[in-house]
């Protein structure tokens, strides 16, 4: 065995260890190149005669698929929703009115995206906005939406 040769058995418990190690890290991400080197070993176990540059390279791929799986398949509203914006950037957002919106009457708006973690969001607005229409924000009071005509 050379220096630079992992045995199947080595790869398979690098991924248990680092899948581990992921329990004691607050990032998510370890739990990808633990999943990589698992799959590493199981390929070494059925092509032995794997150079060490090559388990390398498909620890890395591997990995790198696990992390593209979970933010394009697994977690595909990760970057839709906009839960922890600050109140300026939530201003100018478009939405459309689900339910009729009067002075002094709440009424709902709904937005193509999450904004600040919600879809569907009570709004007012100082004229007479009916369901159907397309609002803009343009104030946050609280946790209502003061909006107006686009």
């Amino acid at each position: 065995m050379d220096i630079m040769q992992f045995l199947w058995w080595h790869w398979v418990v690098l991924g248990i260890a680092l899948m581990l190690l992921e329990l004691a890290v607050p990032a998510f991400f370890l739990v990808w190149f633990g999943l990589g080197a698992l799959i590493v070993g199981v390929a070494l176990l059925a092509v032995p005669a794997l150079s060490f540059a090559w388990q390398v390279l498909a620890w890395i791929g591997c990995s790198l698929a696990f992390i593209w799986l979970w933010f394009k398949v697994f977690k595909p509203g990760l970057y839709k929703t906009r839960a922890g914006m600050s109140k300026g950037a939530v201003l100018g957002e478009i939405g459309l009115v689900i339910r009729d919106i009067r002075p002094f009457e709440k009424g709902q708006i709904r937005f193509q995206k999450p904004v600040l973690g919600d879809e569907v969001w009570e709004s007012i607005a100082d004229e007479e906005i009916k369901t159907g229409e397309r609002v803009k924000v343009i104030e946050v009071e609280g946790n209502i939406l003061k909006v107006g005509r686009t």
